[in-house]
């Protein structure tokens, strides 16, 4: 045995833990969930490594988690022999929170969100679960392949300092908790069944803990034999759920395996399981969650689907397995055509993973499409919950453009929550409409105010009001649903002839008495705007800026702008309202004097008009000022 050497936690890790402690006790007993959890990964990795190099799993019997606890001593013990520690990955690992996320879960339980224990496994910080309940924890483990001198003992109260040192051990890891005087209840045998059970049932492995010791016939325990080996009992299933016939697994299983799955406290919102055989073979069990996951807009993150074959555990963010809109799934894969040793290269072109991934694509698409059909509130839940990232599929996946579109919901006009799909849009359509209209805006309820929709609205057109940032490239990837085009309301190129006349009483307008007019609101306007016309859309606002056919929308361009993209010079068409008093004002007062500032005032308008900013509002307020004092 070395001597110990004291080091300091880094001072992440040192926050982590105040807050881990003082903070978290809503849900106390998943601090088991996790270190079982966190075994289990380690017999995984064992098995895995234990392909390419036998010798790894000499002497260590077969592969299991042990639970055993003392009521007297107010101590639980978690052990496995997995792939365990060296000394260097022990400092690395628990010394140090080596983990993009950990700053976003310091941030999350300082802002208020400490009653969530999803977060504790999603952020990948587990092992830290054990100080809810301990005020000192003892960890001793060796690595698989090392001398048994070269195993390491850490332990530390959770506080500033920890203490390491080398011991002789067995391989993998065993865990001691000295509980704290408020959670003496988890040194109780059937408290710690009864969680493993409700978290753990569907670790592959087994779970085992001591068997109750026999009695005689006056109920007082029985000597042990001083030779006999101790008798263990298996407290889970230690069986792969997905590989169980679905009409034995009943849906407080799947739940139960959903949640542990997923670090998710609700039960999923809808799940698929099948068996796909042919001639690539392999098991999906796949949950769409009833919550949105913290890290969903997060595309670098992907701890959707894991990855098994033939039962055996890969990696848990099996990226290639499903397409990035698909990315809330949770759920695990078992393919029975890949080899044990696969990486994320091997995966990446491989033949057998493309099948598999247009397969499961498939068939969440078909399970979104059920629910779309039978169960229209919960569908309109997995909308609000994941409709914009689904969004992306469009644009992405052009093999099912077509199923996707046809899960797509809208605002509409006509109803501005998302519950319109395109084929209730086309049913619902104007005799003689040939197109499929819609707004683009920095939100439902400024697409909902544009001018833009003035003359639709007129003759009774419903109008999509799409709102998100991905729908400018949603539209600009389906240019037609059920042979009806899309058509921008904001496009220059408007025909509004075929929808009939308006329903208003407006006057005729006598479009050469505006020339004039038009001509000086065009010179004043010329290095800014490609045209100045009157306008057929507009019944109530003065001014509107249209896009040119092969234009950029106004939306477009400033979502371009936001995100440091370089725009193309891109000049739209200034219409302008001929009813509106204020243009009889502009026609009136069109003399060289005036006419620069009523340009810019009908132009700086429209932008405003449609969400966009202005580039000098100082000047745009001194020049309404000149006007309004002049008038």
């Amino acid at each position: 045995m070395s001597a110990t050497e004291t080091l300091s936690f880094a001072t992440e890790t040192r926050q982590l833990l105040k807050l881990m402690i003082h903070s978290l006790y809503s849900n106390r007993e998943i601090f088991l969930r996790e270190l079982v959890s966190n075994a289990s990964d380690a017999l995984d990795k064992l098995r895995f490594e234990g392909y390419s190099d036998a010798t790894l799993m000499d002497g260590g019997g077969e592969l299991r988690i042990e639970i055993e606890c003392d009521p007297e001593a107010h101590t639980v013990t978690v052990r496995d022999n997995g792939i365990g520690m060296s000394r260097e990955e022990v400092i690395a690992n628990i010394g140090t929170i080596a983990h993009s996320g950990t700053a976003e879960f310091l941030k999350t339980l300082q802002a208020g969100q400490t009653q969530d224990a999803r977060l504790i496994g999603q952020f990948g910080v587990g092992f830290y679960s054990a100080f809810i309940v301990a005020d000192r924890v003892t960890l001793t483990t060796r690595r698989a392949g090392r001398p048994d001198e070269e195993g390491v003992r850490w332990q530390s109260a959770g506080e500033g300092e920890y203490t390491i040192e080398t011991v002789t051990a067995r391989r993998g890891t065993q865990i001691v908790l000295h509980l704290r005087d408020d959670a003496h209840e988890f040194a109780d045998a059937w408290r710690l069944k009864s969680i493993i059970r409700t978290y753990s049932d569907h670790i592959t492995f087994p779970v085992r803990m001591p068997a109750a010791k026999p009695v005689d016939d006056e109920g007082e325990q029985k000597a042990a034999d001083a030779d006999a080996a101790p008798a263990w009992d298996t407290v889970n299933q230690a069986t792969a759920l997905w590989a169980r016939p679905r009409t034995e697994i009943t849906q407080d299983e799947y739940d139960a395996f959903y949640k542990q799955l997923s670090y998710d406290m609700q039960a999923p919102l809808a799940q698929l399981h099948s068996r796909v055989e042919g001639s690539h073979e392999y098991t999906a069990l796949l949950f769409v969650p009833s919550a949105e996951p913290f890290d969903l807009w997060d595309r670098d993150r992907r701890h959707g689907v894991r990855l098994y074959v033939k039962r055996v555990f890969i990696m848990d963010d099996a990226a290639h397995l499903l397409p990035t809109y698909l990315r809330f799934v949770r759920g695990v894969i078992d393919a029975d055509d890949l080899p044990l040793n696969v990486s994320r290269e091997i995966l990446q072109g491989s033949k057998v993973v493309d099948s598999i991934r247009a397969g499961s694509t498939r068939r969440v698409l078909g399970l979104l499409e059920d629910m779309a059909r039978d169960d229209a509130d919960k569908y309109q839940r997995f909308w609000g919950l994941f409709g914009r990232v689904f969004k992306e599929g469009l644009v992405e996946d052009h093999a099912n453009r077509d199923r996707i579109a046809g899960l797509l919901r809208f605002a509409t006009t006509r109803d501005t929550t998302p519950t319109t799909s395109l084929a209730d849009y086309v049913a619902r359509m104007k005799d003689g409409q040939k197109a499929i209209y819609y707004i683009t805006a920095d939100s439902v309820a400024a697409a909902a105010a544009s001018p833009h929709l003035e003359a639709l609205r007129a003759r009774g057109v419903e109008v999509l009001l799409l709102g998100d940032r991905i729908d400018e490239w949603l539209v600009g990837s389906l240019p037609e649903f059920d042979g009806k085009p899309l058509q921008s309301a904001a496009q220059a190129d408007l025909n509004l002839d075929e929808l009939g006349p308006a329903q208003t009483d407006l006057p005729p307008v006598a479009d050469a008495d505006w020339q004039p007019t038009l001509s000086a609101l065009q010179i004043a306007l010329k290095d800014t705007v490609e045209a100045v016309r009157l306008s057929d859309r507009l019944t109530e606002s003065p001014v509107c800026l249209v896009a040119g056919k092969e234009g950029l929308s106004g939306n477009l361009e400033r979502l371009l702008k936001s995100a440091g993209q370089a725009v193309p010079d891109n000049k739209r068409v200034l219409e302008i309202n001929p009813r509106h008093p204020l243009l009889a004002r502009v026609k009136a007062g069109a003399d060289a004097e005036h006419i620069d500032d009523w340009a810019r005032l009908l132009y700086e308008q429209a932008l405003l008009a449609e969400g966009g900013q202005l580039e000098a509002p100082a000047q745009f307020v001194q020049r309404l000022n000149r006007l309004l004092l002049g008038g």
